[in-house]
């Protein structure tokens, strides 16, 4: 008998990669209806109400934080891909173009926020306290030689707001909604990368039997046909 299971994705890019994971996942008796989401604050939200089975949108740092703030029971069972974050700028093709003072935008969310100023730190732009870990926000900037002005916008509005600014560090998938992945300037290293994306379910349907047979359809060389089509290269599967 089919197994229908409901999972939350970002509107988007990810519709692409999930409408290849479920084409390969129906002939196993696996139906998969995907619910989109446009907030990264709501798929963990109805996975814990069981509104959805499972969700895939976010990386370790950022369910941490989540399951701090709220308490959730969710448990990454399936590595999906890595989305390096990357720098963008519509003025500015080079690092070194970068004028003194540039208006730099970053997410807001204490995840993504701490990984896009490692970023600027991993490209030589400003020093972290090293005790602020991935969680940093900008009052751990101890050193910020050329005077950017940083500024922390909401991680759906910055990669819009480009236009407004000199540069900015957008989430990969926020980034291509707002059609910059043409426009990247830099972006983080992969090696020893902890932010690997990964499909979550509730933590008492981790040893499901259809979380298998979803992983089998996931980590799929059509899937990872899908991301390089979808993402232009801007994402990297984990398996």
């Amino acid at each position: 008998q089919d197994t229908t299971l409901k999972v939350g994705i970002m509107g988007g890019e990810d519709e692409a990669v999930w409408a290849a994971a479920a084409a390969q996942a129906k002939p196993a008796g696996l139906i998969i209806e995907t619910v989109i989401f446009n907030d990264y604050t709501q798929p963990n939200e109805a996975l814990a109400n069981k509104d959805i089975d499972a969700n895939a949108f976010q990386h370790g740092p950022y369910l941490e934080a989540q399951i701090a703030a709220h308490g959730y029971a969710i448990t990454p069972v399936i590595d999906t891909a890595i989305f390096p974050i990357g720098l963008y700028s519509k003025k500015y093709k080079t690092l070194a173009d970068l004028p003194d003072g540039a208006v730099i935008g970053l997410p807001n969310d204490p995840s993504n926020g701490g990984r896009a100023l490692k970023v600027l730190e991993q490209l030589g732009l400003i020093k972290l306290n090293p005790e602020a870990g991935i969680l940093a926000t900008v009052i751990d900037v101890t050193e910020n030689p050329r005077n950017f002005d940083l500024r922390e916008l909401d991680a759906g509005v910055v990669g819009r707001a480009i236009d407004d600014l000199d540069a900015a560090v957008v989430n990969t998938d926020w980034a291509a909604k707002a059609g910059l992945l043409d426009f990247r300037v830099a972006q983080e290293s992969g090696e020893n990368n902890p932010y690997t994306n990964f499909i979550a379910v509730r933590t008492e349907d981790k040893d499901a039997a259809w979380v298998a047979t979803l992983r089998t359809a996931f980590q799929s060389d059509a899937v990872k046909e899908a991301y390089a089509s979808a993402y232009k290269g801007a994402a990297v599967p984990a398996w």
